[in-house]
């Protein structure tokens, strides 16, 4: 009789309670002291960036800008036709916005060596294969711009399916058979490559701001720019 009562009791009690309990951990992040933390590698890093710099700032704005100011103005034109009217021809149009799209490029490039101009350069990456590798990416990401925009012509580089400028039929050619975004990631690799030759520390900042740009909803959810 007192087999079949331990047996019951066994039965009745939750499958939890075979577990141990968790433990916490120094007694939650409340009791963890700062003060000893080791911010050395974090002061090193800081030491070759300097984050208050305007120009650094400037930067910034014009990298993040600049695709909010042409996808939301290619929108705009999607739904109004407004620049096609004020122009004349969507054709016309979409030359314009690609002409101040090249504009605000020229601008973005001009910002960014400026604020790189007055932050310190990063020892650690004084080397000749640093140096090559650096000129390696810039020829890969030169020839996925370059050969992005002779497959789509310009007004299917800048936007034109926003304005009703579709083409035939879809690209499925070099580059676009190895990634859907190959100007994007050309001017990744083009930046990315600058910023490894100059060894400045703080251009990978403002090259990891460019690459979550190419990353952005409004970057990625384009319209099919063929027919």
């Amino acid at each position: 009789m007192s087999d079949s009562n331990a047996d019951a009791e066994r039965n009745d009690s939750p499958a939890t309670d075979n577990h141990p309990a968790l433990l916490d951990c120094c007694g939650g992040l409340n009791n963890v002291d700062y003060s000893k933390m080791d911010l050395t590698l974090l002061e090193a890093f800081l030491k070759h960036i300097h984050v208050y710099d305007s120009r650094l700032c400037i930067a910034v704005i014009a990298i993040l800008f600049n695709p909010l100011f042409w996808n939301v103005v290619a929108r705009w034109e999607h739904r109004t036709r407004r620049l096609s009217g004020l122009f004349g021809s969507p054709y016309l149009a979409c030359c314009c916005l690609g002409f101040v799209i090249i504009l605000l490029n020229i601008y973005r490039s001009h910002s960014m060596t400026v604020a790189m101009k007055a932050q310190a350069r990063w020892e650690v990456m004084e080397r000749t294969e640093v140096f090559y590798a650096g000129i390696g990416l810039m020829v890969f990401g030169t020839l996925l711009v370059v050969s992005s925009f002779l497959a789509l012509g310009f007004t299917g580089t800048f936007l034109g399916d926003y304005f009703g400028i579709l083409m035939d039929e879809k690209v499925t050619g070099f580059p676009f058979n190895i990634t859907e975004n190959p100007m994007y990631w050309g001017s990744t690799a083009n930046y990315l490559g600058l910023a490894l030759m100059i060894r400045w520390l703080a251009f990978f900042q403002l090259h990891s701001v460019m690459w979550s740009q190419c990353k952005t909803p409004y970057e990625t959810t384009h319209l099919p720019c063929y027919s």
